[in-house]
């Protein structure tokens, strides 16, 4: 059953509480993979667009050794980058889902 419980917990991202705002005070990237369009009508503070269907093209903008915290508008796409980051050697990449929770 434990099993389970930690299956669907990491699925759905119910696992520990990450401080994202200790991350960002110690340098992490946040990297907002929504449209140009999206990001223009609001973004968070300091944030980084690199939209998820161009992502893969410019890994390059992103430092391997930094933390990256992914958002977007609920998270789907977040997660997808979180993904994609970590199939290219990224290692510490979060899914922050929703941009509004970083304003």
């Amino acid at each position: 059953m434990n099993n389970m419980i930690g299956f669907f917990s990491r699925l759905f991202g119910l696992g520990n509480k990450v401080d994202f705002k200790a991350l960002l005070e110690n340098g992490a990237i946040l990297l907002d993979v929504r449209t140009k369009e999206e990001y223009k009508q609001g973004a968070a503070v300091n944030s980084i667009n690199i939209p998820l269907d161009r992502l893969n093209s410019n890994l390059s903008k992103l430092e391997m050794g930094k933390p990256i915290i992914a958002v977007c508008t609920s998270g789907i796409r977040s997660r997808d980058a979180v993904t994609i980051l970590k199939n290219n050697g990224f290692k510490e990449i979060y899914n922050g889902r929703s941009w509004t929770s970083f304003k």
